[in-house]
Parts: C-alpha cells; sequence; structure tokens
C-alpha cells in the first residue's frame, strides 16, 4: 500500500489531499468527462498520468453507466437529496464505478474519504482507523470510510465493523465483487444497504470513448467496426477500455484499425468467471433453465461462455446428464443414455474433440420433449416412504423359501403377470391396508403420451378385476 494522506500507514484519507489534488484518486478510479484539474481551472494533468486518471468525474452527474443509482430517481441520489447517507455495499465487477462512487458520495456528503483494503489491512489498522473517525467525530467532522474488496474480511473481522456504524462513528461503504448473501455476515448485511452496480453497457462505453477522443482532441483511428469491437473487448469494464484505449493511442501509425486488426494488437478482457463462486453458479444455472425452457440456441451460448471461462467440461457432463433424468426424463427415455455417451466420449477424446460430443447433447436435451414426473415422482415416494414407516409388503409378494415362511402365508394368492390375460395380474403390491398412491404421473409429452395410454388401461383392468 502507498503512503496515507494525512491517516495512517495503509490508508489514504482523501479529504486531507482535497485542495490539493482530488482527495487522492488513484489512477484505478473510473473516469468522467474532460480533466477535473482543467474543469477547476488548474492546468492539465501531465500526459504522463494514465488516461482514467486524467478522465475520473469531479461530480457523481460524470459517473456512466449507473443512472438506475445516480439519476434523478436514483436510490443513491434520493439519499443525498434527505441529506442523509446509510452505510452501503457497492456490489458490482471490474471497472464500474466502485471506488469513484465512495469518493464522490463523500465529498457530495461532506465526509472525509478514508480508504483501506481488505486485502492489506488487519486488526490493528481497522482500530487505528477507527480511533481516528472518533476523534474526528468528536470535532464534528464525520467519517466515510471506503473498505475495498470488504468480502476478503473473515467473519470475526466483520464483526468489528458493527459497533461503528452502529453508533455513528463511520459510514461504512464496502466493495465488492463477491455475492453479499455469501460473502459477508447476516449481521454486516444487515446495517448496511445494498447497492447493485451494472457492468457497463454499449452506450456507456461509448461515451467513455467519446471522453477520451474529447481531451485527445481528435477521433480515435479506429473504424465503426473497430470501435465496436474495442467495446466488445472491454466487456462491461470502463478502466479496461479506457487502458486499451492508451495502447491504440501508442501505436506509431494512425492508420483507422478495423475488428480484426484491433484484436491482433490487444488482449481481450478475461471473463468474469471462477470455478467456485456465483459466476459458476450463475451460468450453470443459466444452461439447465435454457434447456428446460427448450431453448438450444441459448443453451449452446452459455455453454460455450462455461468453456470459455476455464469450466472443467466434466462438470458440464454431470450436470446435463442429472438433467436428462430430471427435465427430460421418460419423455424421451434416451436422453439419459445418449448423456452418459456424450460423458464418456469426452472422457476417451478430451478436449476440444470431446466437447463436440457434449455440445450434441446440449442440443439434444434443448429439442427432447420435457417431462419432471419421475422427478416430482419420486420425491413423492421419498415422502411417502418416510410417513409410512416400516410397513412390510404384502404376504402374497413375498418369497417363502422355508416351510415356515410358506405356513405364514407368503406367498399365497400371488399370480404370475406372465399367465394372466394381456400380462397384467392387477394384484395390490402396496403394503397391507395402506391406501392405493398414484406416485408416477405422466406429462403426456413424447415417450410419456404411450406411458399413458399404459396406465390408464391398466388402471381399467385393475378396477375391473378387483371389483
Amino acid at each position: 500500500m502507498g503512503p496515507a494522506d494525512g491517516g495512517a500507514d495503509g490508508m489514504r484519507d482523501g479529504r486531507g489531499g482535497m485542495a490539493g489534488r482530488r482527495d487522492g484518486l488513484e489512477s484505478g478510479d473510473l473516469f468522467g468527462g474532460p480533466p477535473v484539474e482543467a474543469r477547476r481551472g488548474r492546468a492539465a494533468p501531465a500526459r504522463t498520468q494514465p488516461l482514467a486518471d486524467r478522465l475520473r468525474p469531479a461530480s457523481l452527474d460524470e459517473v456512466v453507466g449507473q443512472d438506475h443509482l445516480l439519476g434523478p430517481e436514483g436510490a443513491l441520489r434520493r439519499m443525498l437529496d434527505r441529506g442523509t447517507l446509510a452505510s452501503l455495499i457497492l456490489w458490482g465487477g471490474p471497472g464500474v464505478g466502485k471506488t469513484t462512487i465512495a469518493r464522490l458520495l463523500a465529498d457530495a456528503a461532506g465526509l472525509r474519504f478514508v480508504q483501506i483494503s481488505a486485502v492489506f489491512s488487519g486488526v490493528a489498522d481497522l482500530k487505528r482507523v477507527f480511533e481516528e473517525a472518533r476523534q474526528r467525530a468528536a470535532a464534528g467532522q464525520g467519517t466515510l470510510l471506503f473498505v475495498d474488496e470488504i468480502h476478503r474480511f473473515n467473519r470475526a473481522q466483520q464483526d468489528g465493523f458493527l459497533p461503528v456504524v452502529e453508533d455513528g462513528t463511520v459510514v461504512l461503504v464496502g466493495a465488492t465483487t463477491e455475492n453479499p448473501s455469501f460473502a459477508l455476515n447476516g449481521a454486516l448485511l444487515s446495517r448496511c444497504q445494498v447497492m447493485v452496480l451494472r457492468r457497463l453497457d454499449d452506450e456507456a462505453l461509448e461515451r467513455l470513448l467519446c471522453r477520451a477522443e474529447a481531451e485527445r482532441g481528435r477521433p480515435l483511428p479506429l473504424t465503426p467496426d473497430g470501435r465496436a469491437t474495442l467495446r466488445a473487448m472491454a466487456d462491461g469494464d470502463g478502466r479496461y477500455l479506457l487502458n486499451m484505449v492508451e495502447q491504440v493511442l501508442a501505436l506509431p501509425d494512425d492508420r483507422p484499425l478495423d475488428g480484426q486488426g484491433l484484436s491482433s494488437l490487444l488482449a481481450r478482457r478475461a471473463m468474469l468467471y471462477d470455478k467456485d463462486r456465483e459466476e459458476h453458479y450463475n451460468l450453470i444455472s443459466a444452461l439447465h433453465k435454457s434447456l428446460r425452457g427448450s431453448d438450444p440456441n441459448a443453451a449452446l451460448y452459455w455453454f460455450a461462455r462455461m468453456l470459455e471461462g476455464g469450466e472443467d467440461p466434466r462438470f458440464i457432463a454431470r450436470r446435463l446428464t442429472r438433467f436428462a433424468a430430471e427435465d427430460v426424463g421418460m419423455a424421451d427415455p434416451q436422453a439419459l443414455p445418449l448423456a452418459v455417451a456424450a460423458w464418456e466420449t469426452y472422457e476417451r477424446l478430451g478436449s476440444p474433440e470431446g466437447e463436440l460430443a457434449l455440445a450434441q447433447l446440449v442440443v439434444h436435451l434443448g429439442t427432447a420433449p420435457k417431462s419432471n414426473a419421475v422427478y416430482s415422482a419420486y420425491k413423492a415416494a421419498r415422502r411417502l416412504a418416510k410417513a409410512t414407516g416400516s410397513l412390510m409388503p404384502p404376504a402374497h409378494i413375498l418369497n417363502a423359501p422355508t416351510g415356515l415362511m410358506k405356513d405364514l402365508g407368503y406367498g399365497k394368492g400371488y399370480e404370475y403377470d406372465h399367465d394372466a390375460e394381456e400380462g397384467f395380474s392387477g394384484q395390490n403390491y402396496f403394503p397391507d391396508g395402506m391406501r392405493r398412491e398414484s406416485l408416477y404421473r405422466p406429462s403426456g409429452r413424447g415417450f410419456e403420451a404411450e406411458i399413458a395410454r399404459r396406465l390408464d388401461r391398466w388402471a381399467r383392468l385393475r378396477e375391473s378385476r378387483q371389483s
């Protein structure tokens, strides 16, 4: 960590640097309109500063892509209009403006801005920050404590924020890329409002490109296709976009680049995907629900997204096999063996050849008739089994390998179905005295339409032979 601006070592206390350089705003902060210093009548910053630093906003109005929070009807805007600022958790991906918004909220609310990072700070740092905030409070100065990557604090450290948030010593603003429901403890969440920041869409990214051009004084050397490719490569991350713009501006040749030329020079932003965190579960859920909704095109997209993000194809194969049993079931009895075959094919061929078998399975499952009748029947059977305890099977279907068992009536009256008319005896197979239950109710879709006809026929035969 760098030295503090008027605060403890490892901390960044922005108000101490307001008059000189905008509260110590770092180059990683998110962008705004024309250079801040120029708008304030000061000399423009040196060109050695990163573009993202030169384009940082001077007010909340200049932050792009978060109008749902900062627009006239936005939650944060209404909060400031009321003259209050609650403790917040800002949840969003990289490069969407979390740090910038926190700094500007402190400015708008007249609070001292203090920043720490959960990566580099410990209990001693927190105690020092809290004590300094108490001293400022005694002097009539409030503190906005910004905690970057707050999810990296453990549960006990998170609990340390509770007293100072409750008594108003600090207004806590935590930033996280992780789902707060999983990453933060309930006690801290109950004292904060969660604000979800959106990834920057095409319109917001285009506004940043226009601001970069205004700062440069001439258009970027990009064709319309190259411009669209640049926005796509940023993948919703404004900071990454501006870093790529700097690379484009550093090229010695000013001839306009198209999409292909740009892709050969710049690296596409890595996909937001972590195999043990929320994005992992979000994408597999999207794949599963696209299949359930019989949309093979969307399902193939999410399948490819997971592979591009580095997901283990074996995990996808396991989930597709589960889908075949749960959501296709007997509507297409071939779905389950095909799933196992695709899984085995991948194991034999590996990547990338084996992934084609999984893609074929995705299309088959997406276009197959759907039924969860077996899944529902299984759950109903489990509930019924728990409710009925240890009831014995009826005696007539029990084997009688000993004389004693024959004397007790085991096997007496059993009818061999193959010898019965239509191969169906119609006997009772539930425990004696237990009401017959209809657990499996075929959907009537796909092969289950034929199953439904069979069950209906057998039900009529059973009723006629028991009457």
